[in-house]
């Protein structure tokens, strides 16, 4: 599982490349689907992951106003610093806390914690996708969702 998150952190960082070369008229302008743009897209991803990480380890949700986010340099930093804290979690991740079930402030329902994990792949995997339609919609060859060739899966 922890393959998956090394591959979404390194396609969402050639994706914070990527939009380094794009105007930030048009990383912010409004689009239909996902979150509306293309910055606020990439936040999203970063705070629902965050967030759900959070709820596994029995820690408060933190909100971030979006509206405090407009560069890309500022959705970078923020992903990185970020990234320690879910790093640390996804590394410790054993078959034990599988089944485990959670309770997010903002659910109606209890999750498992294996169920959220997966989520928090597939969302970022989701918005990805919208993100490469958006910029094929500006002339621009967006990042490649390809798992294969990223030396992800080392042999022992």
């Amino acid at each position: 599982m922890y393959t998956f998150f090394e591959y979404n952190w390194q396609v969402r960082n050639e994706w914070l490349e990527l939009c380094e070369t794009l105007p930030n008229e048009e990383l912010l302008k409004e689009r239909v689907g996902g979150i509306g743009n293309i910055l606020h897209t990439l936040l999203h991803i970063i705070d629902v992951e965050y967030s759900w990480i959070r709820c596994i380890q029995g820690k408060p949700d933190v909100e971030f106003d979006f509206d405090k986010y407009k560069t890309v340099e500022s959705v970078r930093e923020l992903s990185n610093e970020l990234q320690i804290e879910c790093k640390n979690f996804i590394q410790s991740w054993s078959s034990e806390m599988e089944h485990t079930p959670v309770k997010a402030s903002w659910a109606k329902r209890e999750y498992t914690k294996g169920e959220i994990v997966r989520h928090i792949i597939a969302h970022e995997i989701h918005h990805i996708g919208q993100l490469s339609i958006w910029v094929r919609e500006l002339g621009v060859q967006p990042v490649s969702a390809n798992l294969v060739g990223r030396n992800l899966i080392i042999k022992n």
